[in-house]
């Protein structure tokens, strides 16, 4: 007996767990948009994977995102739109028409070449698709989460030359951008009723962190890298000061905030290899 392909038992899994009447009732409610968020989810999962060098997680992460794939790949069948199939060829399609310099005589000198070719690529099939979008910004994604398209638009943006020379103008600017999110709480808190003085300090702050991520832009560090990093780094900390409090019998949300501050600062200084944590 053949031993069927482990991608062809996935795709009879997923068909089964869809089936109305014998399949899973969970899976057979889903639609695009209920399945949508677990997908972004699986995607950072496989992320964090990477980033804690967890080969073993890895391998279960991407199937989990794999799964996300068939599961979209599954629904668009059953309404007679594209099966799996499709999906791999017009993946596959895309490969090679992108990549000219590998699968046919086009060159291309470097990385940077290339990147700017793709780009190309990318311009020309969304005119052959009908999109009639020529703006530089053209082809970001609204899905994607918002620091990422901040990073995006900046970078298209740059590549026309609207850019800042370098970082200490976008310090400057992160500065006066806190200056005015400063005077707006000011504001608000004159008249924490006037929906416009909120409004105005939700967009104030969004400036800071559109700022924030031009910032990491220029210094060529991913934004959610960074981030990532900072929660784990929160975190950590956290966890250790409520281990020492716990430790002296002492109950952490019983403090005031000066209290808890000295558990964090020893907390702290134990991770920084600063002295003792007690």
């Amino acid at each position: 007996m053949n031993t069927p392909h482990p991608m062809d038992r996935l795709l009879e899994i997923m068909a089964r767990l869809r089936d109305p009447q014998r399949g899973c009732p969970w899976d057979v409610q889903q639609s695009f948009a209920t399945i949508a968020p677990y997908t972004i989810e699986e995607a950072y999962e496989v992320a964090d994977a990477i980033d804690r060098g967890d080969l073993a997680a890895l391998k279960e992460e991407l199937g989990d995102l794999l799964l996300q794939v068939v599961f979209h790949a599954r629904m668009a069948e059953e309404q007679g739109a594209f099966a799996f199939g499709d999906v791999v060829a017009a993946i596959c399609d895309k490969m090679v028409r992108r990549h000219p310099h590998v699968f046919g005589d086009a060159t291309v000198a470097d990385a940077a070449a290339q990147t700017r070719a793709w780009e190309e690529h990318k311009r020309a099939e969304r005119a052959a698709n009908g999109d009639g979008d020529t703006s530089a910004l053209a082809g970001i994604a609204r899905g994607l989460p918002e620091w990422q398209r901040a990073v995006k638009l900046q970078h298209k943006a740059a590549k026309v030359g609207f850019d800042w020379p370098g970082p200490e103008p976008v310090i400057a600017k992160l500065h006066e951008e806190i200056e005015e999110v400063r005077a707006e709480f000011a504001a608000l808190a004159a008249d924490p009723d006037d929906a416009a003085a909120r409004d105005k300090l939700e967009d104030e702050i969004g400036d800071v962190l559109f700022v924030c991520a031009n910032l990491a832009r220029h210094a060529k560090v991913d934004v959610g890298s960074a981030l990532r990093r900072a929660n784990l780094k929160f975190e950590r900390r956290f966890r250790a000061m409520e281990a020492l409090a716990a430790a002296e019998g002492v109950e952490l949300a019983a403090l005031p905030l000066e209290g808890q501050d000295r558990y964090w600062d020893r907390a702290k200084a134990a991770e920084q290899g600063q002295g003792p944590s007690s």
